[in-house]
């Protein structure tokens, strides 16, 4: 049944093209009137079968000129002849690539529907009456050609024949329909480009967005987890600890508000509106410490070179990178000792981390708690690398000899050839 309704929805689909290919025949055949002395198409046959041939260049013409043919087609395809809809192009096709292929579609469809639905027309009074040819005195005596061709039985044989050329022919053409309609109305390779070009933004888009989102978000909830966690642990033998820790619990999460903001602005800057904020830069650096320092994590600083003028984008990534850093420290190993190299030479900005790999270490502040070990994870070394490598430069960590290391190498030229990255989760 499913079958017999594709092939009956396939030739309703041949029906339109030769519907469609009407005006183009009534314009033909003035033409051909015009042109030819003692021309009739209404009743001569051969001429209008040349107003046939005629109106298929302009049905051609038509498809070469107007570019949302392309999707109206593939429309009616989808529908009516049985193509999935992944195989079709959406979009008008502009490129004169895609208007010649439509051009194409626009000239076999309206031959072979028109061919269909004049059989469609013609075929079957013609067939039923050589059918009832034997039984008919009447069509015997008006049709003496057919009686002296078809006599006897071979008058109904020849009826049923006609009507098997019908389908036959109309089945053909359908198949054949849905066999050229993917490489004709399908996306073109320039079609195919820009989608990947589109599927690549938005999957960059969203790896932006998540990269962000970790690094700002992740690094001010592992801060305020800690420093929750030792205002309860001393809440009643010491008070004025755990006022400084809901103090600096205050101030991180109004600074994560307004990081949040930020990262929301990158959505409006895809929609070409001004971002809500600015993203945080290395001249932001003292603040992250500070805060840091207030979640119980001591952290030594030495700076090399000058840390003004920084490109923007360098400067935005490597704060960022700082604050994962400083982040991965407070989640996996809790209030340790970090140290925080800066180098910066005429091509390059180093950074580079080292802190315990767990356990606190060198007295940590007063009631600062020993994080649980957290299994999973991995996604803010990928950000980092993938921040690194955006750049042109690379990054590397690992644990070796008690000790967590984390090097990025961010070039200040923009991307280097060779760019790779060595962070594993």
């Amino acid at each position: 049944m499913n079958r017999l309704r594709r092939n009956a929805l396939r030739w309703v689909h041949l029906v339109i093209g030769g519907a469609i290919l009407m005006p183009y025949f009534l314009v033909a055949s003035v033409l051909v009137s015009l042109v030819m002395d003692g021309a009739d198409p209404y009743r001569d046959t051969a001429t209008q079968f040349l107003a046939f041939g005629a109106a298929l260049p302009l049905a051609w013409l038509a498809g070469l000129v107007f570019a949302p043919a392309r999707s109206m087609a593939a429309g009616a395809v989808r529908t009516f002849c049985g193509v999935p809809g992944e195989l079709m192009a959406d979009e008008p096709g502009y490129s004169w690539t895609a208007r010649r292929r439509t051009a194409l579609w626009f000239l076999v469809h309206n031959a072979a529907g028109g061919i269909v639905s004049g059989m469609s027309l013609a075929a079957p009074p013609a067939a039923i009456s050589l059918m009832i040819l034997p039984f008919s005195t009447g069509l015997q005596r008006g049709f003496p050609a057919w009686q002296e061709t078809f006599p006897g039985v071979l008058g109904p044989l020849a009826g049923l024949a006609l009507l098997a050329l019908v389908v036959g022919t109309s089945w053909g053409a359908g198949r054949l329909m849905a066999r050229l309609a993917p490489v004709l109305l399908g996306p073109t390779p320039a079609d195919r480009l820009a989608a990947a070009e589109r599927r690549a933004a938005d999957l960059a888009t969203r790896n932006r967005l998540a990269r962000e989102l970790h690094d700002s978000v992740g690094h001010a909830l592992s801060a305020v987890t800690l420093q929750a966690s030792a205002a309860r642990r001393v809440l009643d033998t010491d008070p004025e600890f755990a006022r400084q820790a809901l103090a600096a619990i205050e101030d991180t999460t109004r600074d994560a508000v307004a990081e949040l903001d930020t990262v929301l602005g990158l959505l409006r800057e895809e929609d070409g509106s001004d971002p809500a904020a600015p993203a945080p830069t290395l001249d932001g650096l003292q603040a992250l410490l500070e805060r840091t320092r207030a979640a119980g994590v001591r952290v030594e600083t030495t700076l090399e070179g000058r840390h003004k003028g920084l490109p923007p984008m360098v400067s935005r990534e490597a704060y960022r990178i700082v604050q994962e850093g400083l982040s991965n420290a407070l989640r996996h190993a809790g209030p340790v000792p970090v140290e925080l190299y800066v180098h910066r030479t005429e091509r390059e900005l180093t950074l580079r981390m080292e802190n315990p790999v767990s356990g606190p270490v060198a007295g940590p502040a007063p009631g600062s708690p020993v994080p649980a070990p957290r299994t999973g994870g991995g996604r803010g070394l990928l950000g980092i690398a993938e921040r690194a490598r955006l750049l042109g430069g690379e990054a590397a960590a690992g644990a070796q000899d008690g000790v967590w290391r984390l090097t990025a190498r961010l070039p200040l030229a923009g991307r280097e050839r060779g760019a790779r990255s060595d962070v594993q989760p």
